[in-house]
């Protein structure tokens, strides 16, 4: 009987063991850039680029999407905004580098109050959100929640309302009590590296993935165990919360912009960014043709061009996403390797 036991124990401890090793190897190979912020009992983690004297724009918050953190959104934005804007580049709860805090940052709407407390902390009075994917949930909880610390609204592929369906399977057994702890310190680690590569490329299809994504976002980080259960849990009250927040968004008053690819299949634009569209009077729509899941990767100037519009700068947003589809096109027209079929993403549209 002991040596069945063992014959158990023993893989499972050697399994624990390396996630345990590649957990730190990971934090190793993209260590924190932020700076840790108490926001009430735990802390925030965020990379603040202050006021420059020249700033045209105002201030900037950027909220990533799920499985990521601030990264994506850093190495999306910030050398394009230098010098311009005062920026915040969230790791959103259980996340990245930031703290969980209590059970109320488990859905989007403990998340947005938790960023207005550290807009607070950082001396950010008012700013435009800019959320992307699920960070599109939590940007519209922060301008519903929040009128008052906001400037405007974009939203960049928004995961905002109920979609038929549910999400992978492993979302639901990182949850499990006990079984839960041991797929996320035994499992996750291999099974997700071995779907990293094909992953990430699947978020950016059909468009290329840049050749240095994975190098400088740092996607592996959501493999370490506390960060897989959260984005887990998160993942697993998105569907009832937008259920029950989704009508309420004809609430928000504030300048807002939406940029959508239409061949989105990981968040369905005819869903949520149409939904949002629907629903925010006054709100601009801008589709950006043949761009998938990364309009931030992808439309960068689109992005760029609706937070001046935002802050008050004329701008043809319409006309500027037809040259960013040009451009798009002229350069997949120079590709040479096409994007593999089987690289086709399972739909989640989630986030």
């Amino acid at each position: 009987m002991l040596a069945e036991v063992s014959a158990l124990v023993a893989p499972l401890a050697a399994a624990i063991g390396y996630t345990s090793y590649k957990a730190r190897q990971f934090e190793q190979t993209y260590p924190n850039i932020g700076e840790l912020t108490d926001v009430g009992g735990y802390r925030m983690n965020a990379v603040h680029v202050e006021r420059p004297e020249q700033a045209d724009l105002p201030a900037l918050v950027f909220i990533h999407g799920a499985s990521g953190n601030l990264l994506d959104q850093v190495v999306a934005f910030r050398a394009a905004l230098e010098g311009r804007a005062e920026m915040l580049f969230v790791d959103r709860p259980g996340h990245g580098y930031s703290e969980r805090g209590g059970a109320d940052n488990a859905v989007p709407s403990g998340q947005a109050d938790a960023i207005a407390k550290l807009m607070e902390k950082r001396g950010i009075e008012k700013a435009v959100i800019v959320g992307h994917s699920f960070g599109g949930a939590i940007t519209a909880a922060f301008g519903l929640r929040h009128p008052d610390k906001t400037a405007g609204l974009l939203f960049l592929a928004p995961a905002t309302h109920p979609w038929p369906g549910g999400i992978d399977w492993y979302y639901h057994v990182a949850t499990v009590p006990v079984l839960g702890w041991l797929f996320n310190h035994a499992i996750v680690v291999p099974l997700g590296l071995s779907r990293l590569e094909r992953g990430t490329r699947n978020v950016f299809y059909p468009n290329p993935r840049p050749v240095d994504y994975i190098e400088k976002t740092g996607p592996s980080l959501v493999l370490r165990p506390n960060a897989f259960h959260h984005n887990a849990a998160d993942f697993k009250r998105l569907l009832a919360y937008v259920k029950e927040q989704s009508p309420l968004y004809a609430q928000i008053t504030a300048p807002t912009v939406i940029i959508t690819g239409d061949s989105d299949e990981i968040v369905w634009e005819h869903l949520h960014s149409r939904g949002l569209a629907r629903d925010i009077t006054g709100s601009e729509l801008v589709t950006v043709r043949g761009v998938g899941h990364k309009p931030d990767y992808l439309a960068t100037d689109v992005a760029i061009a609706a937070i001046e519009k935002i802050s008050g700068k004329p701008r043809d947003l319409q006309a500027i996403a037809r040259r960013a589809e040009e451009r798009l096109a002229a350069g997949l027209r120079d590709r040479t390797v096409a994007t593999a079929p089987s690289l086709r993403p399972d739909a989640l549209h989630g986030a």
